[in-house]
């Protein structure tokens, strides 16, 4: 079944995929831990973490996509220029070269929805939004899991495997570690 994903500018439907369930009080990471330097991210709780993402969902760029399933929005992915994020900082994360990349680092599927490929379908939208704003190339962290299971709490940063399935290609290996498993550095070419 096809997904419709587009631009996350509703932060109503962000709120839905990243906010707090049932206290609008609980300090939930709302994909910032590594949107944000640590000291910025620490300092951000309770309501002003979602006040901040209301702002991100404010500007020209959107922060991610959503995946929508008729009306239901149903998955997000976080994507943004690298040099925006800390991973331009990363002692664990290496830059494979100076490539004004784009990142794809958070991947969110609605319980519920879970094993529909949403996931396959907002990566395929991250790499269409980053094309579209001029990137060069896109790249994504996630675990080298060798098809063994990941743990839903560390899912969040994708697989090889399903990078692989959007054609992306091992850029370097990292000092990295999500849920008992190496990361990766996987990266797509976006030419002109």
């Amino acid at each position: 079944m096809p997904f419709d994903v587009r631009p996350a500018g509703s932060f109503d439907d962000v709120a839905t995929m990243l906010g707090p369930r049932k206290n609008p009080d609980a300090s939930v990471c709302w994909c910032l831990s590594h949107r944000l330097p640590a000291a910025r991210h620490r300092s951000l709780v309770g309501r002003a973490r979602g006040a901040y993402v209301r702002e991100l969902t404010e500007r020209d760029v959107a922060p991610g996509v959503l995946a929508y399933d008729g009306d239901d929005v149903v998955g997000w992915a976080a994507v943004a220029p690298r040099a925006e994020l800390p991973f331009a900082r990363s002692r664990t994360i290496p830059r494979v070269d100076d490539l004004a990349v784009w990142s794809v680092w958070c991947f969110r599927v609605r319980a519920g929805h879970r094993g529909r490929g949403i996931a396959h379908a907002l990566l395929d939208g991250a790499v269409g939004f980053a094309r579209g704003h001029g990137a060069p190339a896109i790249e994504g962290y996630p675990v080298d899991n060798g098809g063994e299971k990941v743990d839903l709490t560390m899912a969040y940063v994708g697989t090889r495997a399903l990078f692989e399935a959007a054609g992306f290609t091992m850029a370097s290996p990292t000092s990295g570690v999500s849920g008992g498993f190496p990361r990766v550095v996987m990266r797509l070419p976006l030419p002109g």
